[in-house]
């Protein structure tokens, strides 16, 4: 069966891109503190807007959906589940409140997962949920041609309780070692896809485990801007990351570097997005309207009311609206497409 080691790092991530991301996320942790003590409110609304990004976002990678104000409905508690897809996606939403409210005093064990899991599906009806898989699976790929090949075999429903304890041993061990807790993190949340243990409900609680663990090594960008909605949004590298690293998983010859590379590149790109939000949000004598001229200033092509008020979570939708009729008027940007599509985008000056 295979085996975990966190207390040294694997030879494949002593490069120095890895090693790039990491330092860059030491310095963004920094800036983390100060902003905790010097931006509260906008920070409150930061968080309110990442609960809703995140728990939609990790549901849809895995074919999981609501329509963006059900979703809204549903993560802020004032409407109960209408379907299956719904009940996951508030189990989700209890699991990550969790995870945000009490990470400090929650142990990474193969019991505490399995309570982690169950409540996932505690709304659902299912009863998989708290529950080891109870069938074998492999891990295939589609090759050209339509084949499917067998990337590895995880290890069997008989095996998974046996591998879940070890790698729950090797996180705890990974203290007396000298590898940063980001890689650590990434590594951790990386095997435990490997392994596979639940018949459901194994991606999105790879992703609940990263946020943990990475609240664990004093990183909480993961409250403010949502790292399930950076993996969404770069899915595809995500697949490509976990199919690279996954070759010879099973007989430990596996490489980490593309999927923790990947990731720490993720966690980079949610601090920048902090960093800018609080930037925008903090600028000496700019109002609300200004900031909402400000999204169009950095961004490029479509931009619509649901995407200024991710980047700028304490003005509310009357004031954006106002301040899009008046850019509007002003021949600043213009109105395209129409009904749910509706967006805006920057009218050049030649």
């Amino acid at each position: 069966m295979r085996t975990f080691d966190y207390r040294t790092v694997p030879p494949e991530l002593l490069t120095p891109e890895v090693m790039n991301l990491v330092s860059a996320i030491h310095e963004y942790r920094g800036r983390e503190r100060h902003y905790g003590t010097a931006r509260p409110e906008q920070l409150r609304a930061l968080r309110d807007v990442a609960r809703i990004q995140s728990t939609g976002a990790s549901n849809r990678i895995e074919g999981i959906y609501t329509s963006g104000n059900r979703l809204r409905l549903v993560v802020e508690g004032r409407s109960e589940p209408h379907d299956r897809d719904e009940a996951q996606i508030a189990g989700y939403r209890d699991v990550l409140d969790t995870i945000h409210q009490s990470h400090e005093y929650i142990d990474v064990t193969p019991g505490v997962i399995l309570q982690l899991h169950r409540d996932l599906f505690r709304s659902t009806g299912l009863s998989i949920g708290g529950r080891w898989k109870d069938s074998d699976n492999a891990i295939v790929e589609v090759v050209p041609g339509g084949a499917r090949k067998t990337r590895f075999l995880s290890p069997s429903a008989r095996e998974v309780p046996e591998a879940m304890q070890r790698l729950c041993d090797a996180y705890a061990q990974s203290r007396a070692g000298n590898a940063d807790p980001l890689l650590i993190a990434c590594m951790f949340a990386f095997d435990f896809v490997c392994i596979h243990p639940f018949n459901d409900g194994n991606g999105r609680m790879s992703r609940l485990l990263t946020l943990l663990l990475l609240y664990k090594a004093d990183y909480g960008v993961g409250a403010y801007v949502s790292l399930e909605g950076r993996i969404e949004q770069t899915k595809d590298g995500y697949y490509d990351a976990l199919a690279r690293s996954s070759v010879g998983w099973d007989d430990g010859t596996n490489d980490y570097a593309p999927i923790v590379t990947y990731l720490l590149g993720c966690i980079v790109a949610c601090y920048r997005t902090l960093d800018e939000r609080l930037a925008l949000a903090g600028t000496r004598g700019a109002t609300k309207a200004d900031r909402v001229w400000a999204v169009f200033q950095k961004r490029l092509g479509k931009i619509t009311k649901d995407d200024i008020r991710n980047e700028c979570p304490d003005v509310s939708v009357r004031t954006i609206e106002r301040a899009l009729a008046d850019l509007s008027r002003r021949g600043l940007i213009r109105k395209v497409d129409a009904g749910p599509a509706t967006g805006y985008v920057r009218v050049s000056k030649s």
